[in-house]
């Protein structure tokens, strides 16, 4: 894998932080540069560093399953990449002013629930960072693919903050769908590769 399939990854992993930003956003249309910082950190740290521990597990269990590695890299991504694709078309519209005033909004000032959000939003990075160490991606490259991952959330989340509630809702449920189907597609060329389709 070289390095701008790397950053179409991140790039990949941060749409489930940009939706959730962008209504976060709605939930605290006045919150101050201080408070967005915070946010921008939580969520590119944890989604950097559950992409780098999932590559470090991996890399010690990569030579015992050697033979299929690529089929379970592609499973991994075809999972991941599908569920998302699912979720876009299961929540169907998203409503901008329900979300926007109900009583239990997603409020990223409070630091619990921004940790709770900052993991799930995570938890795929796991998974990718696994099928990572099963291609044999050295630690340059994964070191690389961190540091990118971590820029990328961030902005992502910056993005998603400062996003405008109608135009905002929309793109983030968009997001979703294009996420998961460039995490599908990474799987099917990283399986042809290995079987020299490609």
């Amino acid at each position: 894998m070289g390095y701008i399939e790397l950053v179409v990854l991140a790039i990949s992993l941060s749409f489930d932080t940009f939706a959730v930003s962008v209504m976060g956003g709605i939930a605290n249309p006045h919150m101050k540069p201080a408070k967005k910082g915070k946010v921008m950190l939580f969520f590119a740290g944890f989604q950097s560093v559950f992409l780098f521990a999932g590559w470090f597990i991996g890399e010690k269990f990569a030579h015992i399953i050697t033979a299929w590695d690529h089929w379970l890299a592609f499973f991994i991504l075809l999972y991941i990449g599908s569920k998302m694709v699912y979720d876009f078309f299961k929540k169907g519209d998203c409503a901008c002013a329900e979300s926007s005033t109900s009583g239990n909004p997603i409020d990223l000032l409070h630091t619990k629930k921004l940790i709770t959000l900052s993991v799930a939003t995570s938890i795929d990075a796991v998974a990718v960072g696994v099928s990572l160490a099963f291609i044999d991606i050295i630690l340059f490259k994964m070191c690389f693919a961190t540091l990118i991952t971590a820029l990328v959330t961030a902005a992502a989340a910056f993005i998603g903050l400062t996003s405008g509630q109608k135009l905002g809702c929309y793109i983030g449920k968009k997001a979703s769908l294009t996420g998961g189907i460039i995490l599908i597609l990474i799987g099917v060329k990283i399986l042809a590769e290995h079987l020299g389709i490609l």
